[in-house]
């Protein structure tokens, strides 16, 4: 349990200028940008190796008019990208935070490129949900268990303290709601403290938090949690404490295309390329072309919670391209069949169902009002999939710069919170995640918290 306690109480010879909570791609990147800004910190992670959402992730991060971009010959701009984030969040999506998460993306990535030597490259061939140009950046091996082992090895090149199998359980405050030091619990139930001028809170979300869940997204209690299971809500709950406020606690991302058995993220790409989605019965069930997020939820809604997601040989070649469908096909995840009989006996679907689901005009849109270029051509494959919860993206209240905020608005004097942990940049509903949303929030939060954490000079003197 996660616990406020008083700044009198903290007993320690060991002080850090800042302190980081969470070794995901947030707290390893913002440990990063305060290093070349001359501010050490300390990087608290709860397991023996980083991980966090990220490396459950693809590992895209969106952004607009990078160097990896114009490189690339995309055009773009901040403008069309903040646009492109209000319009998918149906213009509830916080503006300041809109405008300083576009603004900050760049630089971030800019810097790990320039400076640290990440290989950014701009993923082509297709548009997620949303987008209006090619902008999501990933590293070559399009994987985010790749970006979080980059950050790593960069962190630890740097010299930067990493002290793994450190959950961080209290923070120690005074009366004026400035924070003295944590306490973390070791593996063994022992616990230490560590005294700072600085708490960036760059750990979670509460996704595996079934208390809150319960309170803010009922709709996906019984769902599948395929987060991180240090998504446990303690920043949430630390800042509750602290009378911090919270905001768009509705909103989370999910994803319609979780593999199973498998338990493994199916690409979206096969449902933007053409690929459609059907129930244990045979048929469709929605337009899935509007995301993978708010998919989640149509296919916890299906029979047994299952799909099925069924494309063609085209489709089957830019899935290649991803590592992790690569994988789940190597462990037999994908069904294939020569047609739409074949594939129906193969799934115990009625062929009569199939081959209606299968049937669309190409002329104007179909009934759930997608427009499709193409019909699927045989042979025919197939992935059984649930929807799934990834992580929340409601949190602590934060301003432009990622301090935490009190319920009146009021800054905290040295609380930063970024990532998971804070309020995103998606609304408060599930159809208002943006694909890449939450590594957004992740890489521009961490340099935002970097940059005024080096503001404050009595942390860096």
């Amino acid at each position: 349990m996660t616990a406020i306690r008083d700044a009198k109480d903290l007993h320690t010879d060991v002080h850090v200028p800042v302190v980081i909570v969470g070794g995901g791609a947030c707290g390893l990147s913002a440990a990063i940008h305060l290093h070349d800004l001359g501010v050490e910190a300390w990087v608290l992670e709860r397991d023996a190796q980083p991980s966090g959402s990220t490396a459950l992730s693809s590992g895209f991060i969106p952004a607009a008019a990078t160097a990896a971009q114009q490189a690339a010959g995309v055009r773009d701009s901040i403008p069309d990208f903040m646009a492109d984030i209000q319009s998918k969040a149906h213009g509830q999506a916080a503006p300041h935070l809109v405008e300083a998460y576009a603004h900050a993306v760049v630089p971030a990535l800019d810097v790990l490129q320039q400076r640290h030597g990440f290989d950014w490259e701009i993923l082509d061939g297709f548009l997620y949900p949303g987008h209006r140009a090619r902008r999501m950046h990933s590293l070559p091996q399009r994987q985010g268990q790749a970006l979080i082992q980059r950050l790593l090895r960069r962190a630890e090149g740097l010299g930067i303290t990493l002290v793994t199998h450190a959950r961080v359980v209290d923070l120690f405050v005074d009366q004026d709601k400035r924070v003295h030091g944590v306490g973390l619990q070791r593996p063994d139930g022992s616990r230490e403290s560590l005294a700072c001028d600085a708490v960036l809170l760059a750990c979670n979300g509460y996704g595996g938090d079934a208390q809150l869940i319960q309170q803010h997204v009922p709709q996906m209690s019984q769902a599948l949690f395929a987060g991180h299971v240090g998504n446990d809500g303690s920043a949430v709950r630390w800042g509750m404490d602290l009378g911090a406020g919270l905001a768009d606690m509705t909103a989370y991302q999910g994803h319609g295309s979780w593999a199973m058995p498998h338990g493994a993220l199916v690409t979206w790409a096969l449902m933007i390329e053409g690929g459609v989605q059907i129930n244990v019965k045979g048929e469709r069930f929605h337009n899935e072309t509007l995301g993978y997020s708010e998919a989640a939820e149509q296919v916890v809604a299906q029979p047994d919670a299952l799909a099925w997601c069924v494309f063609d040989q085209a489709v089957l070649q830019l899935a290649q391209g991803f590592p992790d469908f690569v994988e789940l096909q190597q462990a037999g995840g994908v069904i294939h069949a020569e047609g739409a009989p074949d594939l129906a006996a193969r799934l115990g679907v009625p062929v009569s169902a199939l081959l209606e689901s299968l049937s669309w005009p190409l002329d104007g849109p179909d009934a759930f009002g997608r427009h499709f270029q193409r019909k699927l051509q045989g042979p025919l494959c197939a992935v059984r999939v649930t929807g799934a919860l990834f992580h929340t993206q409601g949190g602590l209240t934060i301003d432009a710069h990622t301090r935490v905020c009190s319920a009146g608005g009021k800054p905290f004097p040295n609380l930063w919170a970024a990532g998971g942990a804070a309020r995103g940049v998606s609304g408060p509903d599930v159809s208002g995640y943006l694909s890449g949303n939450g590594l957004l929030s992740a890489m521009a939060g961490a340099w935002l918290a970097a940059q005024d954490i080096f503001q404050e000079r009595s942390i860096c003197a």
